[in-house]
């Protein structure tokens, strides 16, 4: 891999900061689980910059509600809603077979934390994989004809420092002979969700569209409901849903990031890759584990999920 790739922007800037003087106007975004969160902040800069901001979700009057506070706070009114649950296939076929448009930008940020015991949908997968991973991965595969019309295209996709937790177990995925556990659960689909970003990116570079993954950091959120609501990071290293929403926007704005993919970030720097799992918190958090950067288990995982999605 080429040089580690910094900026200026440290864990406590903004989203808003990171992009300060970027003009979207006339662009089209869509942010899954942008009604909640630092979905919300992801939603709301990128409608400051001139966006049309498509709020994919589950809850159309919770979506609602958000574009209508987005609108009033940002004058933008290019603000739509859309349902997508992202573990039902049917469901994300018909978001993609009703997008009609080139696709400049597409940040996939919905997703669900360790479910507390094994879940499987109805395609056969743990619940986890399926929202995280599958899920967007149908979408984006789906969305790939509108993100190649756009000419510089960037997909966008949170994963976690939860990934350094698991790789993707191929084997055993779904915990039909490995003992349930909810972090290791989680690690796995954010590994998946890294080596995706390796995987499109290759296959993708000839179209113009770039895949890049990042760790939003600890911010206390609907996401922590199954582990209590509480955060184990130190309350220093904590996050507001604005500060934890600047790598997303960075990753989809900063002009210096064109045509760059298959990278992971953390507080707005690339992540520093690691062969073991640190036991220093602050390191932790800024590493990327190996295993997901890993080219031939990235389309292995591909073959894996076209299959699935089918």
């Amino acid at each position: 891999m080429s040089n580690r790739i910094v900026t200026p922007f440290g864990a406590d800037a903004t989203a808003d900061e990171v992009s300060e003087g970027v003009d979207l106007t006339g662009t089209r975004a869509i942010v899954t689980g942008g009604a909640s969160g630092i979905g919300i902040e992801t939603s709301r800069t990128l409608a400051r910059r001139g966006a049309a901001v498509t709020i994919a979700v589950r809850d159309i009057s919770t979506g609602n509600k958000v574009a209508a506070e987005i609108t009033a706070e940002t004058g933008n009114s290019r603000i739509d809603v859309r349902r997508l649950e992202l573990t039902d296939i049917p469901s994300v076929r018909t978001f993609v077979d009703e997008w009609d448009e080139p696709l400049d930008v597409l940040v996939n940020n919905a997703g669900v934390m360790a479910v507390p015991g094994l879940t499987i949908d109805g395609g056969g997968w743990e619940k986890q994989f399926a929202t995280n991973f599958l899920g967007h991965f149908a979408l984006t595969t789906g969305l790939h004809h509108a993100l190649a019309r756009a000419n510089g295209a960037r997909v966008v996709s949170v994963s976690s420092s939860g990934h350094l937790f698991s790789p993707v177990v191929f084997d055993d995925i779904n915990f039909r002979f490995r003992t349930y556990d909810p972090v290791q659960a989680y690690g796995q689909s954010k590994t998946a969700v890294v080596l995706f970003g390796v995987a499109a990116s290759a296959r993708w570079e000839n179209d113009g569209i770039t895949v890049n993954t990042l760790n939003p950091g600890a911010i206390a959120t609907s996401l922590q409901r199954h582990v209590g609501g509480k955060l184990a990071t130190p309350v220093e290293m904590q996050k507001t849903p604005a500060q934890g929403a600047s790598t997303s926007v960075l990753l989809a704005t900063d002009p210096h990031l064109a045509g760059i993919g298959g990278r992971y970030f953390n507080d707005n720097q690339e992540a520093s890759r690691v062969d073991r799992r640190p036991t220093d918190i602050a390191e932790l958090v800024n590493s990327v584990a190996s295993y997901a950067l890993d080219p031939d288990a990235a389309e292995r995982l591909w073959d894996i999920a076209a299959r699935a999605v089918e």
